[in-house]
């Protein structure tokens, strides 16, 4: 196959030396002069073995499971940040705290309504049939305060540890009562269920409602409070912390407070176009290449194909086409301890499999 070359300085001066040597007077030769005037060439042909990919894709980089963005649940002030860029998180830890006054005097006066209501109950008498109701709602409710008091006991280990440099500090202890405090809680429920649905259960005494009244209260303004408190959903690393002391924050912010990653296995989403998508499965090897890291490749395995297709979300490196519109989302596992960040634009290769 020939391949045209474009040559235009060459021949403009090729000609231009030879108008000169004829003293000036060869209209043919100064014609030439001021055309650009193209040859054919045999194209090179490409080396075997120099691609080893069959379908290359845009992607970005981001951790295991994806950026989890903390946002507050409820309008409050910041009162306390409690976590950094890259400090590393457990499951449950706090992060950040919102004023908590008000939350708190509406659980004491809850907690105090409840144990006045259950002192009226006591006093009264007890209605035939209703003792294992009475017993079961009891320890339906010690147990939830039991979950309460083990959640802000694993809340002071964790701060301890911190501050400790990473020692314990009994935060493995404090884990395993809240444990076994949502385990005798969940226990407890199944419990009360099982007798509530007895047939010929007496109704309730209105001392009883009461008691039952005034401890929704209390579970009420107990998850009020728990809302003024903001945690780590799971372990990870805090990849950005917008929070900060004294400003108010609202719920639906498109500005999260923190958001945490798993960076232990980092992970690039790459959208494959869909001419390509019967070249690939899941477990085929591949690699990608960052602008930030030249020569360098990172290798790692296809984990997940999209079930469907969609629309582009990752701009390509060059100008798109008009019918470059679905591509299919595939998610690559990387191998080893990588220095690419989230938020990184990837080249994604996929190997021959």
């Amino acid at each position: 196959m020939m391949k045209p070359i474009a040559i235009g300085a060459g021949i403009i001066a090729a000609a231009l030396a030879g108008y000169l040597a004829a003293g000036g007077k060869s209209p043919a030769v100064q014609s030439v002069a001021t055309q650009q005037v193209t040859v054919y060439a045999p194209a090179a042909k490409p080396s075997s073995g120099t691609v080893d990919w069959i379908a290359a894709a845009p992607g970005r980089v981001e951790p295991r499971f994806g950026e989890v963005r903390i946002s507050a649940g409820i309008l409050g002030r910041v009162t306390d940040v409690l976590v950094k860029v890259n400090d590393p998180v457990e499951t449950d830890e706090l992060l950040v705290k919102l004023d908590d006054d008000e939350a708190r005097a509406r659980l004491a006066a809850a907690e105090a309504e409840a144990g006045a209501r259950k002192r009226d109950r006591a006093s009264g008498p007890v209605q035939a049939g209703r003792e294992d109701a009475i017993k079961a709602e009891d320890a339906v409710f010690a147990a939830e305060r039991a979950v309460t008091g083990a959640r802000y006991e694993l809340d002071y280990a964790l701060a301890a540890k911190r501050k400790a440099g990473g020692a314990d500090n009994g935060v493995t202890e404090a884990r395993k009562r809240l444990t076994e405090a949502k385990d005798r809680f969940a226990r407890e429920r199944i419990n009360y269920a099982t007798v509530q649905a007895k047939a010929n259960l007496p109704t309730p005494t209105q001392l009883e409602s009461a008691v039952t009244a005034a401890r929704a209260n209390v579970t009420m303004a107990d998850a009020l409070l728990e809302k003024t408190r903001i945690r780590a959903a799971d372990a990870g690393t805090i990849l950005q912390v917008a929070a900060k002391v004294g400003e108010m924050v609202a719920p639906g912010s498109e500005q999260p407070l923190a958001v945490i990653g798993d960076m232990s296995i980092v992970r690039v989403k790459a959208e494959v176009d869909d001419g390509d998508i019967a070249k690939l499965k899941v477990g085929q090897k591949a690699y990608v290449r960052s602008l930030n890291y030249p020569g360098r490749d990172f290798e790692g395995r296809i984990t997940t194909l999209a079930p469907t297709l969609a629309a582009a979300r990752i701009g390509g490196r060059g100008p798109r086409r008009l019918t470059d519109v679905e591509v299919l989302e595939v998610t690559l596992e990387l191998d080893g301890k990588v220095p690419l960040l989230p938020g990184m634009r990837v080249d994604t290769f996929i190997k021959r499999d």
